[in-house]
């Protein structure tokens, strides 16, 4: 007869040992994903008027629950990974025409134009002119899917490329896109507003593309003319404000600092030629010791004291800063302007959205919306594990821009409905 080889038991201590590992595991899962954090409505900041009254009605995701995947999508970093690094999801290819731009110092700007798929829900001509985050052009992803989205609704698009964003896009004299330059973004407006003379627009940023389009709003009230609203995605408003915010370890900033830095330096290096070549051209403003200081630089502060304000002519990078960022011209804008930022944005401190909520209770006009959930340009839809191809923030958009449209083809009649409304449920 065999013998039978008895296994010792293992003591109760070890035994709880691993309920106590495999329980430590679950709660940095849950904790990591934010999988006990609640799903509601964004927040909303505005002002009681006839046209906000109109908006509430007519747009109902502003106050139907945003639902993002339910196993990833309550972590803001995730969100914002997928974003940066993905795109999006089945991403589809529109089809538009690159134009070019000479602008005064010799630079060339691009932008696509996209022509609509359908008609307008108003019958109107409408462009919306799109300025994307930072250096990034018409060729992302997500700039693809929400400008299919914008063609299938019936607008025009066009979207401006970053000055240098493109590596097949040669740069024509010694300068890159900036954190708040607005002439190339101008210089697309203006010709929109030549090319198509019967066009409304309606202004999109992206991120830093935000900063830019709320700055050039607010340059002149000439920049507003034909203006039907103003969009903004997840911008920061001041890049004073943020700097110190951008180098703290909270939520992984510095991180994701450090990521955006090296991404810049391989933009800038790949136009090491016509930046930092013929030191003889008397337009070339970078030193050879720029170039040495930009391979050791870390952070985006440190890219923009070195390289970024030069282009302009800034002597520190405090008043580069504070010329560039939009927060000094947001008084100005006096079109429909709404100013959307997710509460887990990784990249924008809580801090900053003081600037938004302050201008909310200011200006009639501004409208701030704050999902708890979305990252930075994430804003992605799904049940469980996958995300659809379409996400909130291009349903957003698109929503709140045809409601804008209706309603300054219908004033009168769209005050009358609200007001209507508002009698039936007293």
């Amino acid at each position: 007869m065999d013998a039978i080889v008895e296994t010792p038991e293992m003591p109760a201590v070890f035994d709880g040992m691993k309920l106590a590992a495999v329980a430590a595991v679950l709660y940095i899962i849950v904790r990591s994903l934010n999988l006990k954090n609640p799903t509601a409505p964004p927040d909303l900041l505005y002002q009681d008027t006839a046209l906000t009254r109109y908006l509430i009605k007519s747009c109902p995701l502003l106050t139907k629950e945003y639902i993002p995947p339910l196993i990833w999508g309550k972590s803001g970093h995730i969100q914002t990974a997928l974003y940066g690094k993905m795109g999006r999801v089945s991403s589809p290819n529109p089809y538009g025409l690159r134009k070019y731009l000479t602008m005064p110092d010799g630079a060339t700007a691009t932008f696509d134009l996209f022509e609509p798929l359908a008609e307008h829900c108003t019958g109107e001509n409408v462009t919306m002119v799109i300025c994307p985050g930072i250096a990034n052009h018409s060729e992302k992803q997500y700039i693809r899917t929400f400008v299919d989205y914008a063609q299938k609704n019936g607008y025009r698009c066009a979207v401006l490329n970053h000055l240098g964003a493109l590596t097949n896009i040669e740069l024509t004299s010694p300068r890159m896109f900036t954190y708040g330059c607005t002439w190339e973004f101008g210089a697309m407006v203006n010709y929109i507003k030549k090319a198509f003379p019967q066009t409304q627009l309606i202004v999109v940023g992206f991120s830093l593309g935000g900063n830019i389009v709320c700055k050039y709003l607010g340059e002149t009230a000439s920049n507003q003319e034909r203006v039907l609203c103003c969009v903004s995605v997840c911008q920061g408003y001041s890049a004073s404000h943020a700097q110190d915010t951008f180098l703290q370890w909270d939520q992984l900033r510095r991180f994701y600092n450090f990521l955006m830095a090296d991404n810049m330096k391989k933009i800038i290096l790949s136009h090491r030629q016509i930046l930092f070549g013929d030191s003889s051209k008397t337009n070339r403003v970078l030193e050879d010791t720029d170039l040495s200081r930009l391979y050791t630089a870390t952070s985006l502060m440190q890219i923009d004291d070195v390289i970024m304000r030069k282009f302009h002519g800034y002597e520190t990078l405090k008043e580069y800063y504070e010329a560039e960022s939009c927060i000094r011209y947001l008084h100005n804008i006096h079109v429909p302007l709404i100013l959307v930022n997710s509460v887990d944005d990784p990249l924008v401190h809580d801090s900053l959205l003081t600037i938004p909520k302050t201008l909310a209770e200011k200006k009639e006009n501004v409208m701030v919306v704050l999902p708890l959930h979305g990252g930075h340009l994430g804003f992605f839809e799904g049940a469980v594990l996958f995300p659809e191809p379409l996400t909130w923030m291009d349903k957003l958009i698109v929503q709140y821009s045809n409601a804008i449209c209706q309603w300054e083809r219908n004033k009168s009649q769209c005050s009358d409905v609200v007001q209507a409304a508002e009698s039936d449920h007293k």
